[in-house]
């Protein structure tokens, strides 16, 4: 009988570069910070409220958050103001439930482990706010932006060299807004979203030559999740309409008229499905607004369809996308690249990614508040690892050799993330302001004189007195809040 194999033989089977990824998420989860604030508080409402009180009550969650959400919400006596109440009487909350069905295999765990703990006389409180909670959500969050960029690594090197696709993951891991949402707001949805988008074009991709119909099925179910988790991300379902309609040219072209008709049962199915994993998301609204359709956002028919912020989304100091996250400029460009390379599948996903585009151009909101970078983005995480991959294999070409391509990725995909990572500890620790445009000249003089200056310091308290320093960050925004709050119109 053969021994069975440690578990460091195991890991050694497992392909070099999935090692260095793995290695590499175990190396920054300390930097997951178990705080809930801002949007967070919302979002990880869903599960708090159903987890322990089986009802949607968020009073307490209104009362436990960060004193920048509490402004304006609570009046002297600690209760929520009126305005915040909605037609059925709960409180409003229009973020989305999906989050909050990643999180429960988490937050089940740890609640079962405080029920436990307090049977044997611990005093650890089973109130959803307690460490465990916190732990269990804030590691969650970190395992499912893992889980997008291993999947978005292993659709990349369907495609490219294994080399490119793993320069390309850790690259955007460190140069997008990804590790805000992944590490530092973990209560927030993005990193969720970053993770279903790519499982559903995983399964997309995977599927689209002879998709059975418990494939298509499948796909609505991740379809349906997809949305619970982001609204935004029905854009990203011109994959499978783009798919449909090349499908139905392919069909005219060869007269095969009978395909049409199964075809179309097919997207029944999948629209069934899909329909039947929003029930979450209608039955949330139902209760809270008094309408399933009811979103709370800000509605449709205000959004600026005619007229949208191209530009401002791109480009702009108020949290542009490109401006703020330059390397996924080069991504955009790998995205074209790849619609030439593979028209096939670059067609279908150069048109979703331009759809989110339009969306998000269209929303009042578009620069995202508090926000780092343009994070509404963060959900094309896996487009960004393809197109960015692509556009590397496709430069290499320029170089003599491989090494010296690599060496120059290094050199320049470096530089990248050093800024990216220095302007997020700007934007962390409030150096420049959360909300609204940033001075690039502060900016730059910032990074070169001030991060440096700094960095070590602040990283000791993160790591050691984090919760005295998270203190002290949200007293800066609560400031901030005031200064800008007075300034005139």
């Amino acid at each position: 009988m053969q021994n069975k194999l440690s578990l460091s033989q195991r890991f050694r089977l497992i392909p070099f570069s999935e090692r260095v990824l793995i290695l590499f998420f175990l190396l920054t989860l300390p930097l997951a910070n178990p705080w809930v604030r801002g949007d967070g508080v919302g979002y990880y409402a869903f599960a708090r409220a159903l987890l322990v009180q089986h009802n949607l009550d968020f009073t307490p969650d209104y009362q436990h958050a960060n004193p920048s959400f509490r402004e304006g919400r609570l009046d002297e006596s600690g209760q929520p103001v009126a305005r915040y109440r909605t037609a059925t009487g709960h409180l409003e909350n229009h973020f989305t439930i999906g989050p909050a069905i990643l999180w429960s295999p988490f937050l089940l765990v740890a609640h079962a482990g405080v029920l436990v703990a307090r049977a044997f006389g611990s005093s650890v409180p089973a109130d959803g706010f307690s460490a465990p909670y916190r732990l269990a959500m804030a590691f969650g969050t970190a395992f499912y932006g893992f889980l997008g960029l291993f999947i978005s690594f292993r659709l990349a090197k369907k495609f490219v060299e294994e080399r490119w696709a793993l320069f390309a993951t850790i690259a955007i891991w460190g140069g997008s807004s990804l590790a805000v949402y992944m590490y530092f707001n973990p209560s927030w949805s993005h990193a969720h979203s970053a993770f279903i988008v790519a499982l559903f074009f995983w399964y997309w991709l995977n599927t689209r030559e002879q998709r059975s119909l418990p494939q298509w099925i499948l796909l609505g179910v991740i379809a349906g999740l997809m949305l619970d988790v982001y609204y935004a991300n029905a854009m990203l379902l011109a994959l499978v309409a783009v798919e449909g309609v090349l499908l139905v040219r392919d069909a005219i072209q060869v007269k095969s008229s009978p395909t049409i008709p199964a075809q179309l049962m097919r997207y029944a199915l999948f629209s069934a499905a899909l329909l039947i994993c929003l029930v979450p998301t209608f039955v949330c609204k139902e209760i809270i607004y008094g309408s399933s359709v009811e979103s709370g956002y800000i509605p449709i028919s205000q959004w600026s369809w005619t007229s949208p912020f191209f530009w401002q989304v791109l480009f702009s100091a108020n949290h542009g996308l490109f401006s703020w996250t330059p390397l996924l400029l080069l991504s955009a460009i790998g995205i074209f690249l790849f619609w030439r390379k593979v028209p096939r599948v670059g067609g279908p996903v150069l048109c979703a990614v331009l759809a989110f585009y339009y969306f998000m151009a269209s929303y009042p909101d578009w620069a995202g508040i508090s926000s780092y970078g343009s994070r509404f983005f963060v959900s094309l995480t896996v487009f960004f690892v393809l197109g960015l991959a692509v556009l590397l294999q496709n430069l290499a070409k320029w170089f003599r050799s491989q090494r010296a391509a690599a060496t120059w990725a290094t050199l320049v995909l470096g530089i990248f993330v050093l800024w990216n990572l220095g302007l997020v500890f700007q934007w962390g620790s409030h150096l420049i302001p959360a909300r609204g445009p940033v001075a690039w000249n502060e900016v730059a003089y910032n990074q070169f004189f001030v991060v440096p200056r700094q960095l070590a310091g602040q990283l000791r308290d993160y790591f050691f007195r984090r919760k005295d320093l998270m203190r002290r960050i949200e007293q800066r925004d609560v400031q901030q809040l005031k200064e800008q709050s007075s300034q005139p119109d």
